[in-house]
């Protein structure tokens, strides 16, 4: 989770995303979950109402940034989740004419950072969905 939240904190470094409330609630949500401080029922519902809102959004790079959102605080219930921010940071940074490889290239140090032995497992799912 924490790594998932690192990489959905620096995307929106790329792009102003609007400062909205369920957006900002999710994150904390997904950092007290980390913190053993947030039950996963709470961050689910919380990356529920992202999703949610995310289908309301029109700006494709706002989308996809929520989306990032999401599935990060999902994490809580499913660690394959820490990979949407990658995906969704992948496809954010391509419509932005962004380099995407740099941001994998940044995403997978934090990782090695956090927790150095779950590099060759990511970088394995990784494989299948890039």
């Amino acid at each position: 989770m924490k790594w998932a939240l690192l990489c959905t904190e620096h995307l929106s470094e790329y792009h102003v995303f609007l400062e909205e409330e369920v957006i900002i609630s999710a994150l904390e949500i997904g950092d007290r979950w980390s913190e053993g401080h947030a039950k996963t029922g709470e961050a689910m519902k919380a990356s529920r109402a992202v999703h949610a809102f995310a289908r309301t959004v029109e700006d494709k790079p706002s989308q996809f940034y929520c989306r990032a959102v999401g599935l990060a605080v999902a994490t809580a219930h499913m660690a394959d989740h820490a990979l949407g921010p990658v995906w969704y940071g992948r496809k954010m940074l391509v419509l932005l004419n962004r380099d995407a490889e740099k941001e994998l290239t940044w995403q997978l140090e934090r990782l090695v950072d956090l927790n150095p032995h779950l590099l060759p497992r990511v970088q394995q799912e990784l494989k299948k969905i890039l």
